[in-house]
């Protein structure tokens, strides 16, 4: 079996076709829900503590940890980092 091996931009949702504005909101909404999931797996927390940390019902909770990237905004992930005492920093790139 051949194929084609085709190089990556660096942004898979580029690669997979969204334009460069939205792929560029996901991929940082991507990256902030795995490591609040990082955050939560590392701390050995509960769901049941991490909703109380989070401020968030434990099926947020539970979304969060399955990825369920769609039911939540840039916004909300930025916030769920702060309530942890986390900062997100924004790295422009040329």
């Amino acid at each position: 079996m051949t194929g084609t091996i085709t190089e990556s931009s660096g942004n898979v949702f580029v690669d997979l076709g969204f334009e460069p504005a939205e792929a560029a909101i996901l991929q940082m909404r991507a990256e902030l829900m795995n490591d609040l999931r990082g955050y939560i797996e590392s701390s050995r927390m509960t769901k049941v503590q991490a909703a109380k940390k989070f401020r968030l019902p434990q099926s947020r909770i539970s979304d969060l940890m399955h990825g369920k990237w769609e039911k939540f905004s840039l916004e909300m992930l930025i916030t769920l980092e702060s309530r942890v005492g986390r900062k997100v920093k924004l790295e422009l790139a040329a």
